[in-house]
């Protein structure tokens, strides 16, 4: 059973049904990495959008959107919306990046006022690039020192 089936507009999944559907532990990663740096904590939303519909997991830092995580079977998609002012700082981080989100990056087209970024997260590469992504539209607070 897909997510959309197993989880309706009526049936909010837990946070510990999203972890089990997705099984993979570069969820646990990325969540703790969000949670750490940037303070926030997630909201579930339900999409009917066509692209990706069903719930997701939102992130946001005063207002802006950090990115937004769709459950999938063994792995996860992040959305991060590379805006204009992004654009320069993103198009000088991609030779860091995976080849494959380099393609991503160089075949997404601008609009709706970015790049919209879906990159599939599976594995360790792919997520290093979401959270270069992420920095770039938010950047980390310096930890004080003790």
């Amino acid at each position: 059973m897909d997510w959309v089936q197993r989880y309706g507009p009526d049936s909010q999944p837990t946070a510990e049904e999203i972890a089990d559907y997705i099984n993979s532990p570069l969820w646990a990663e990325i969540n703790c990495f969000l949670r750490e740096n940037y303070e926030v904590q997630p909201s579930c939303h339900y999409s009917s959008c066509s692209a990706q519909p069903g719930w997701n997991v939102k992130y946001q830092k005063a207002g802006r959107s950090l990115c937004t995580l769709y459950p999938m079977d063994g792995f996860f998609i992040a959305l991060v919306v590379i805006g204009a002012r992004e654009q320069t700082e993103a198009e000088l981080t991609m030779p860091l990046c995976e080849e494959y989100t380099q393609a991503l990056f160089s075949d997404t087209a601008f609009s709706a006022g970015g790049r919209w970024l879906m990159l599939s997260v599976t594995g360790e590469g792919v997520l290093e690039d979401v959270k270069r992504l992420i920095q770039i539209r938010r950047k980390l607070k310096k930890k004080e020192q003790a």
